[in-house]
């Protein structure tokens, strides 16, 4: 959502946050491609500080690893602590394509982060704000600012074209 301002200051302000948001997001949309390529739900996600620098990445690799826990968002997790050489990732942002799961809510939960970005709805498994708000939860120790919609039709294309092709059907246009 775009708040307009009569402070050229503010919207400049408003314009950098909304392309850097854009472009973490394209750098998790390069990992979904990749999950897809390898046969695997096309979910991808990275880690980013507070300088845009992308400290993990991950994607799905649940048919690969045989590893019902290989979502994209607990691979970069796991990515972003090894390269911090710390399980608390406070202060860094997840971008993903696909909002998380039950799941992968709890993992952010626990991970400490501060915001999670992500692109299309989950309406069957959605757990930042279509079926739950796990981020936001005040009973929790820990919560997140959450954004979404984010490249929403590029991230739902992708996820749409994959299942297409899996079902031997043309891709749906939109």
């Amino acid at each position: 959502m775009t708040i307009r301002t009569d402070d050229p200051e503010a919207n400049a302000t408003q314009a950098a946050a909304r392309a850097l948001d854009e472009t973490c997001m394209r750098a998790a949309l390069a990992e979904a491609l990749a999950a897809g390529e390898a046969g695997d739900v096309p979910v991808g996600a990275v880690v980013v500080d507070a300088s845009g620098a992308i400290v993990g990445r991950g994607r799905n690799r649940r048919e690969l690893h045989q590893d019902p826990t290989a979502h994209a968002e607990v691979e970069a997790l796991r990515d972003a602590a090894r390269a911090r050489g710390a399980w608390r990732l406070e202060g860094l942002t997840v971008y993903v394509t696909l909002e998380p799961c039950p799941m992968c809510a709890g993992a952010l939960v626990n991970a400490r982060v501060a915001r999670v970005v992500y692109g299309c709805a989950d309406p069957k498994a959605g757990a930042v704000d279509t079926l739950f708000a796990i981020g936001r939860d005040v009973r929790l120790n820990h919560r997140y600012a959450v954004l979404g919609g984010v490249l929403a039709d590029e991230c739902a294309g992708l996820l749409r074209a994959f299942f297409a092709a899996r079902r031997g059907r043309p891709a749906p246009t939109s």
